[in-house]
């Protein structure tokens, strides 16, 4: 069983612009379809800060837990706890690391690294199987959102 997923894309922004879009921007690029919500999500929030929640918003008025922040290094670095088991539930007692890494390449271009592990922990569901596409879907859609945003 897999238990890495390692990208790299390049985005066409300075490292903090790339680090703002990714973290406090998320909602400007994560798709609407991505969720594990019972009703269709309207947003998804990331607490930008150490012990900060990551979760989406519905339609009905619930959220339902993604995960939280373990690690915050503005413009630099950050790590995410994924808490959502391969069954697509949120398990409170899971921790597979969601780690990026922002790089500054010049020219207003930044080496985004990105890393999910420990997925063996995720169990035999149907999430490690599509994961690794999903997230290289989920990065392209960052990559478009963060070479065109403006983060003041």
């Amino acid at each position: 069983m897999t238990t890495l997923i390692k990208k790299q894309i390049e985005v066409d922004a300075p490292q903090g612009v790339a680090f703002k879009v990714f973290t406090e921007n998320m909602d400007t690029w994560w798709p609407r379809t991505h969720h594990i919500g019972s009703t269709p999500m309207t947003a998804l929030v990331l607490e930008t800060r150490p012990g900060g929640r990551w979760y989406t918003l519905h339609e009905d008025g619930t959220e339902a837990n993604v995960g939280k922040v373990l690690y915050w290094q503005p413009t630099e670095r950050v790590v995410l706890a994924w808490q959502i088991n391969g069954d697509f539930k949120y398990d409170p007692e899971l921790v597979t690391e969601v780690e990026i890494v922002f790089i500054y390449k010049g020219n207003n271009k930044t080496l985004v690294e990105f890393e999910h592990r420990d997925l063996d922990r995720l169990g035999e569901g149907k999430a490690v199987e599509s994961m690794d596409r999903g997230w290289g879907q989920i990065l392209e859609l960052y990559k478009k959102t963060a070479g065109t945003h403006s983060v003041v």
